[in-house]
């Protein structure tokens, strides 16, 4: 149990990234702070009272088009074709999260 605590745990980017890999269209804010904290859940990660804030603050450092976006490589976007508040990987971000999902997935036995 104690390797556990010290294991190393995702950044808030990293979860946010996880979040929305699956989703190639994007998904709803409310989804995805759900999405983050389903996940913090299942390994028992505690779920402390910013943690929205602070997911919201990592998606705008990182969103394209955001005033509050740190110069470099934009991770994130708001889809122009969608109404309401939806966050989206940008494309580049999507296909490298692609790769390296694959990567980790274990390999299918083929046994249904």
């Amino acid at each position: 149990m104690s390797q556990d605590r010290h294991a190393p745990r995702p950044t808030i980017l990293e979860e946010l990234v996880a979040a929305l890999a699956p989703h190639p269209s994007g998904l709803r804010r409310w989804s995805v702070m759900r999405a983050i904290r389903k996940n913090r859940e299942a390994i028992a990660r505690d779920i402390p009272l910013k943690l929205e804030s602070d997911v919201e603050r990592a998606f705008r450092q990182f969103c394209r088009g955001d005033g509050m976006r740190a110069s470099g490589t934009a991770l994130f976007c708001r889809p122009a074709e969608k109404a309401g508040e939806v966050w989206a990987l940008e494309r580049r971000a999507e296909e490298t999260a692609r790769r390296k999902a694959e990567q980790v997935k274990p390999p299918e036995d083929g046994a249904s």
